[in-house]
């Protein structure tokens, strides 16, 4: 995992060429948290390319650019964790290197855009293909690894954060008031369009034509591929399709397992983390190292005797990582700063305090994000394969609706998400797969994939996640629904699995769910933070400053209402990251010193 950026110019903005430089480091310094390792450039006629290279595979020989036929030359950001298969499918091709970036140079030239549905991984690439006069920019199926990108006055400029197109002067630090709203209300933001005005997503799935600095075409490759042809000889059998999960699963945790560094996993002790503990356990000769994170004399579950009972079952080397409230006070302005694309999900909390354990003893963390999108674990899906009277439309209401806290008291806040709505509509999804679809579209990459690749990057850790890869995506949608909700609980084979080979994880117990003492913590200082958050820039710019002081003062009550503590976690979130992306504030002390900083 990397950081990537560039610029692509138009022949006509030659005669600025000599600023291009100075943006090509300015973005290259802007990432450089996520390439500690070394750093590469590429300086063309019209494009210029910059790498931050975190090494993983091939440590020595693995520098990019990477350079292949008719002077092609690539950059990325991820893992192609197929690439020995794809080396040996080129019988005819001397490599340069080692590395798994390799290989999509000599399959781009021999099947063009279509080089990319030969790649199993993770990615965010950028190729330029001077023969042709064009660069091309893909993301993976299923958005694990960021792109961003931008018109300019030069052409077109990427990276793999928005932060780099700021610093290089591309873009202006604002913000647009819908997308703000739409982040407090879903504490994330749907679409291609991100929080900064000028600052689009590349799609998951989707690779972009650049030529002569300009976009001249747009290709989509899905994160659900052609259904499992072996599916009919197991898709009536809960047994047969357990056997078939076990055989996938293998083959994916051990693909993902490919890496010249040091690894290990995140442990929650959750079904989807223990599936991947022990599947990494049958894979491994040596003790797999687990993190789990634990909020010890506070009212949440915690989960660390949990995780550890599984830990200890299956032989694993078990850090735990408590956190407290003192941590969370003085770090959290450093964790919201590492999210310059906004996720007020409360998860960056424990997430990043994982990271920053994990980066002092490995450099790869596989982790369970995925299991709930493709195998139905979440409780709407439940929800949806009830009879039509009583099932509830995703995401019907905000954090903020009834409070009085917006200007914009609408339901323009949705809009994205009705959006995404109907693209599953016209695609002909309905019910459980229609629930799946739409997580996929928006939660799974603009949320939990965001907080996970930022959390890890700020120390230089790169996440995997086994269950979104195309294999394993093959055989999730071919489940029929009673195989993935079965007995009112979510990812049944997952579960079923894990009843034979580690039942010590108690797979069919109730599930608790994941929870941070933030609103708690928030609780014992609301009466400090109301003022403070009512009164920053950003927030007053789209709240009412009256009903934010409010919001605050209701968590001192005997009984706070549950979604304040939400509400008043989403706004403190958004004040400290105004203070930080958009007013440039130092965020290097704790929470009350840079809001009280003038």
């Amino acid at each position: 995992m990397c950081g990537i950026a560039g610029i692509i110019t138009t022949p006509e903005a030659r005669d600025l060429l000599s600023g291009r430089d100075a943006a090509l480091q300015a973005m290259a310094g802007a990432l450089a948290h996520r390439g500690p390792d070394g750093k590469g450039e590429l300086r063309r006629d019209c494009v210029a390319f910059a790498h931050m290279r975190l090494a993983i595979i091939d440590l020595t020989g693995g520098d990019q650019p990477l350079h292949g036929p008719a002077g092609s030359a690539l950059v990325g950001n991820g893992e192609v964790y197929n690439y020995r298969e794809l080396r040996a499918g080129l019988p005819d091709t001397t490599f340069a290197t080692n590395s798994d970036c390799e290989p999509p140079l000599y399959l781009y030239q021999r099947d063009g855009l279509d080089f990319v549905s030969h790649l199993r991984g993770m990615y965010a690439l950028a190729l330029h293909d001077p023969r042709n006069g064009r660069v091309v920019l893909s993301r993976d199926p299923f958005g694990i690894k960021p792109l961003y990108y931008m018109p300019t006055r030069v052409g077109v400029a990427f990276a793999s954060e928005p932060r780099a197109l700021i610093a290089a002067d591309w873009a202006e630090a604002k913000v647009n008031p819908a997308k703000a709203a739409e982040l407090l209300q879903l504490q994330f933001t749907t679409g291609k369009d991100t929080i900064f005005p000028d600052i689009k997503r590349l799609a998951p799935g989707e690779t972009l034509v650049i030529e002569n600095g300009l976009i001249v075409d747009r290709k989509y490759r899905s994160c659900w591929p052609a259904s499992d042809p072996e599916a009919g000889a197991w898709q009536t059998s809960g047994e047969k399709a357990v056997a078939r999960f076990d055989k996938v699963f293998e083959n994916t945790v051990d693909f993902h397992q490919r890496s010249d560094v040091p690894y290990g996993m995140f442990l929650s002790g959750g079904v989807d983390s223990s599936a991947v503990l022990a599947m990494m356990a049958r894979l491994n000769g040596q003790p797999v190292k687990a993190f789990t994170a634990g909020f010890p004399e506070t009212g949440v579950h915690d989960e660390r005797e949990h995780a550890r009972a599984v830990a200890q079952a299956m032989g694993a080397e078990h850090v735990e990582v408590p956190i407290v409230e003192r941590d969370f006070w003085t770090h959290l302005p450093r964790i919201v700063a590492a999210m310059d694309d906004p996720v007020a999900d409360y998860a960056i909390v424990p997430t990043w305090f994982l990271a920053r354990e994990a980066a002092k003893s490995v450099k790869v963390i596989l982790s369970g994000e995925g299991g709930d999108e493709l195998f139905a674990g979440y409780g709407r899906y439940r929800a949806a394969v009830r009879p039509w009277p009583f099932r509830k439309s995703m995401r019907a209401k905000g954090v903020f609706d009834g409070l009085g806290v917006l200007r914009d008291g609408g339901d323009a806040w949705r809009q994205g998400i009705a959006a995404a709505e109907k693209a599953v509509r016209q695609a002909g999804l309905r019910g459980l797969q229609a629930q799946q679809a739409l997580d996929c579209l928006d939660w799974l990459p603009n949320d939990l994939l965001t907080k996970l690749d930022r959390c890890l990057m700020a120390h230089g850790v790169e996440g995997r996640v086994p269950f979104l890869d195309q294999e394993m995506a093959r055989f999730a949608q071919t489940l029929p629904d009673s195989l993935r909700v079965h007995g009112g609980l979510g990812k049944y084979v997952i579960r079923r699995w894990l009843e034979k080979h580690l039942p010590q994880s108690k797979p069919f117990s109730k599930k608790r769910g994941f929870t941070v003492p933030v609103a708690e913590w928030i609780s014992g200082r609301a009466a400090d933070l109301g003022p403070l958050v009512a009164r920053q820039a950003g927030v007053a710019e789209i709240c009412d400053p009256d009903a934010v002081r409010r919001v605050f003062a209701s968590l001192g009550t005997a009984k706070p209402d549950k979604r304040a503590g939400f509400a008043a976690w989403n706004l403190l979130f958004y004040a400290l990251w105004h203070r930080r992306q958009i007013e440039g504030a130092d965020c290097m002390g704790g929470v009350l010193d840079v809001l009280a900083a003038r």
